[in-house]
Formats: C-alpha cells, sequence, structure tokens
C-alpha cells in the first residue's frame, strides 16, 4: 500500500475499563467510517494510568486476555487495526506489571507487542517493572512500524533503533503531563525528522486524580512537520502515510551518513554529575 490512514484519540481517562471499552468501540467505529486503517490510543487507555500500584496489580492481564480480546472484537467488527495500552501480567511472582503497548489487527490477531522499557518518575516505578527488551519492527500493509511508550520517545537511541530495523513509522501511546509541552512540540518532530520516519504520538488529556495530562498529540511527517496536531481537549485525528513522502525525505538519510566508528561512548553510563 503506498498509503496507510492512521487516527490518533486523545482522551481522558475512564472510571473503569468497561467504560474505557465501550468508548473505544465508538471510537473505532468513527475512525474506520471516516477511512481510517489503524486507531491509536493513549498509555493504559483501558484502565487508567495514574491509578496506584495495588489498581495496577488487579487489573493486569496477559497479552491474551479479556481486554485483549474484546479489542478484538471491536478490530474485527469495525475492520480497523488498534494499538491500546494495558498493564501485563508479569510472569515471576511478587513482580510490578509491565506497561505495555498492543496492536490488534483487523482479523483480531496480535501483530506487534511491547512493554515500556524506559520508566519516568516516582509514579512509573512505583507501579510498574521496565520491559527488558528493545522494541521490535512489525511488518503491516507493507509498512514497517513500531512501538514505543510516552518517555520512551524521549530518547532518541529507542527511535535510532527502530529506525534501524528499518522503521517507516513509529507508534507511541502516551500519557505525557501537562508542563512538558516540549515534548510534543520539539522532541518528537526532531526524533521524525532525524530518522525520516513518521512518528503519530497519541497523548491523553484531562485529569486523572491530582495528574494534568498536557494533550497535543502529534503527527509528526518524516521531514520533522506536524501533519497534524490536537490542542488540550479530547479529539480525533486523522493523517494519511504517504510512502512517496517516505521516499522524498530520504533523499538526504542520515542513517546511511552515520560515523559508527566514533560511537563506542554511547554504550557507556553518563559522567555528567
Amino acid at each position: 500500500m503506498s498509503t496507510l490512514t492512521l487516527a490518533l484519540w486523545q482522551t481522558p481517562y475512564f472510571d473503569s475499563p468497561g467504560e474505557a471499552l465501550a468508548q473505544l468501540g465508538a471510537t473505532a467505529a468513527s475512525a474506520a467510517a471516516d477511512g481510517a486503517d489503524l486507531l491509536i490510543c493513549p498509555e493504559m487507555s483501558l484502565t487508567g494510568y495514574a491509578i496506584g500500584p495495588e489498581r495496577v496489580d488487579s487489573l493486569a492481564e496477559s497479552a491474551d486476555g479479556p481486554l485483549s480480546q474484546a479489542v478484538a472484537s471491536f478490530a474485527q467488527r469495525h475492520n480497523i487495526g488498534i494499538v491500546y495500552g494495558y498493564p501485563e501480567r508479569h510472569s515471576v511472582d511478587g513482580k510490578r506489571p509491565f506497561n505495555a503497548a498492543q496492536a490488534i489487527g483487523p482479523d483480531g490477531r496480535s501483530m506487534g507487542h511491547y512493554r515500556k522499557t524506559h520508566l519516568f518518575g516516582d509514579l512509573d516505578r512505583a507501579q510498574f517493572s521496565p520491559g527488558d527488551a528493545a522494541s521490535q519492527v512489525f511488518e503491516w500493509r507493507g509498512w514497517q512500524l513500531g512501538l514505543l511508550i510516552c518517555y520512551d520517545v524521549e530518547f532518541p537511541e529507542a527511535v535510532r533503533d527502530l529506525a534501524l530495523q528499518g522503521a517507516d513509522a513509529v507508534l507511541v501511546p502516551t500519557a505525557n503531563m501537562a508542563g512538558f509541552d516540549e515534548v510534543p512540540s520539539v522532541l518528537v518532530p526532531a526524533r521524525a525528522c532525524e530518522n525520516r520516519l513518521y512518528v503519530a504520538y497519541a497523548n491523553a488529556c484531562g485529569k486523572e486524580g491530582r495528574v494534568h495530562y498536557g494533550g497535543l498529540s502529534l503527527m509528526a511527517g518524516p521531514d520533522g512537520r506536524a501533519l497534524a496536531q490536537a490542542g488540550h481537549g479530547t479529539a480525533l485525528l486523522q493523517r494519511r502515510l504517504s510512502r512517496p513522502a517516505l521516499a522524498q525525505a530520504r533523499t538526504h538519510d542520515y542513517l546511511s551518513q552515520r560515523r559508527t566508528d566514533l560511537y563506542d561512548p554511547l554504550r557507556e553510563p553518563s559522567t555528567r554529575a
């Protein structure tokens, strides 16, 4: 396919997984009716993000659990792919769940799965275990896609690794808080530009307890320009990814000009005070 249409759902969190699933079903139907191939939801979209360790533990499930099955039914019903966030149960007893994202195809099957590797602040670290594996590109409809979660995209290495795997687009469920607007305004466009790929950044909005989310969900093109950006409230953005635009941007390709012989210090811990 020379094009792929993505929809970004910017939404407040809901009081229960049941309410979140009901809203997701309606949003998937709307996005599909408008021609979207793939819907991207915020981080921990089905359960809420700032809900505390006990609540996270109680809602955690396997990658093929009831939440996954419900999402798969929406994907099949509306013929749309869905990327959503949820707490994944750890295989080791007593360990915190993972902060996970999964891409479900229109056939109801999992296309890609990822566990957040860079945990942000005390809230993330109190609720989750960090993932121990880098994100892997998956192919869908001729496009190479990769998953990251929120804080991950702020690390150049995480996006560059996906670019080196051949990613055409990085899909980022997010719960970025108010006061960190430099992430969608500066860092996300930079990640897209420096790697010559699309970045789809789907943030939450509104308040959850004492946490206020910043919105500003963004679709950044491979030249770093914003193809679409939400404000601070509920929104459903939709934009088409273009392979000719991708090819045009890649006529100047940073990846092919890297000096890997000089980059050994990047593998070492920082010595900055």
